[in-house]
This record gives C-alpha cells, sequence and structure tokens, in this order.
C-alpha cells in the first residue's frame, strides 16, 4: 500500500461531504427559481415582471437559505459546545473514571483489555479532552459545526443554482421562454443528480432520474396553478 494512501482517502471522503452540500443548495437554487419563473409566465406575466420575480427569488431564497442553515448548524455547535463542557468538568472530577470509560469504549470496539487501558492512557497523557471528544462523543475537528461557513456555503450554491434559470428567463424570447427554461433546468438537474448520486456512490442513472422527474413535477404543479390563476385574472 502507498505510503500515503489513508491520508488520501480521508481528503477525497472529507471532500464528498462538502460536494453534496454545493450539489444540494444549486439544486434547491435551480428548482425553486425555475418553478418560479415558469409559474409567472404562465400567468402571462410580463417579460420584466417574470425576470424581476426570478431575481426576488434568487435574492430570498439565498438569504433563507444562509438565514436557516446558521440558526441550524449554530444550534449544533452550542451543543457541541455544551457537551465538551461537561466533559471537561468531568475530567477534573474524576479523571481515573472517564479513563475506565474510555477503556471501555476500546474494549467494545475490539481491543484486548490491557492494550485498551494503556492506548486509553496515553491518548489521555497527550490530549485528554479531545480523545474523549472524539471517540466518546464522536466529534471531531474535520466535522466540527462551523455556522458561518455553513451559512455562506449554502447561499452561494442557491444562488449559482438560480443564476441559470434566471439567465434562461431573461435571455430567451417570450414565446419560447417557459420550454426554454424547462429544458435547460432538467439539463442542469440531470448532471446534479448524477454528480451528487456518484459523490456518494450510488447509480448516477438513478440519482438524475429521481432529481429531474420531481423537479419536473414541481415545475408542472407551479405552471398550473400560475395558468389557473393568470385565467381567473388573480
Amino acid at each position: 500500500m502507498p505510503p500515503h494512501a489513508h491520508a488520501l482517502e480521508h481528503h477525497r471522503l472529507a471532500g464528498i461531504g462538502w460536494l453534496r452540500a454545493g450539489v444540494l443548495g444549486a439544486n434547491d437554487g435551480i428548482v425553486s427559481t425555475s418553478s418560479l419563473i415558469v409559474g409567472v409566465a404562465a400567468a402571462h406575466a410580463t417579460h420584466a415582471n417574470i425576470v424581476l420575480t426570478g431575481v426576488a427569488g434568487l435574492v430570498a431564497g439565498a438569504m433563507s437559505m444562509a438565514t436557516g442553515e446558521y440558526v441550524s448548524v449554530h444550534s449544533q455547535a452550542d451543543s457541541e459546545a455544551a457537551a465538551l463542557d461537561q466533559e471537561r468538568a468531568e475530567l477534573a472530577v474524576d479523571y481515573a473514571g472517564e479513563s475506565r470509560e474510555l477503556t471501555d469504549i476500546y474494549v467494545r470496539r475490539g481491543l484486548d483489555p490491557k492494550l485498551a487501558a494503556r492506548v486509553a492512557e496515553q491518548l489521555m497523557a497527550h490530549d485528554a479532552l479531545g480523545s474523549h471528544a472524539r471517540d466518546e462523543l464522536g466529534l471531531s475537528v474535520t466535522l466540527r459545526a462551523r455556522p458561518v461557513q455553513a451559512a455562506l456555503a449554502s447561499a452561494v450554491s442557491f444562488a449559482a443554482g438560480a443564476l441559470l434559470p434566471l439567465a434562461v428567463a431573461a435571455l430567451a424570447p417570450a414565446r419560447y421562454l417557459i420550454p426554454a427554461t424547462v429544458t435547460v433546468t432538467l439539463a442542469a438537474l440531470l448532471g446534479l443528480g448524477a454528480l451528487s448520486a456518484s459523490a456518494g456512490g450510488a447509480n448516477a442513472w438513478k440519482g438524475a432520474l429521481r432529481v429531474a422527474f420531481w423537479s419536473a413535477l414541481a415545475m408542472a404543479v407551479t405552471a398550473a396553478v400560475g395558468a389557473l390563476f393568470g385565467r381567473i385574472g388573480i
């Protein structure tokens, strides 16, 4: 096995999480904005109003994604901080008991009790809190909650996805706006669905078709609602 094989595998797995999160945000941006544009276009709005609606959807959606992600991840970060504070207090009061607890964890994972005790002793001598955070609480620096980073990533990926149907709506002639938006949107979603599925080790075709089907359904329902309200003059 190459000397750096484990490090290379770790970096690939770490990147998959961010890739899938980015794909999810872009997918949301494409689906919600294209559905909004198609719905308003089906209601026979003017071209300027359609584009304005798309811009409003992009901005509102990106801000909503950022806010929701920040609140959610910040709550996770608060929970992690509380758990670490509790563990820090337990180490200060009962260091030996915490060592036995860590030893039991390693025994349950398959180590010989004597070896598990030596491993726990050496790891706690190096970084007691870090050892318990990682092996007892399941926390690590790589997976630690970062609210601002998560909020920015969600907003940027959503906006990047929303720009595609918005650009089509701005450039396409009025008579071709709906079919052009639907066609470009579904093509992009097929690619994103395949990419997301491949990143997770799943079948690319199934992932692509699943995303495209539900997105097409979302656009169809929105278009039907827009056409209905446009027909009755609301």
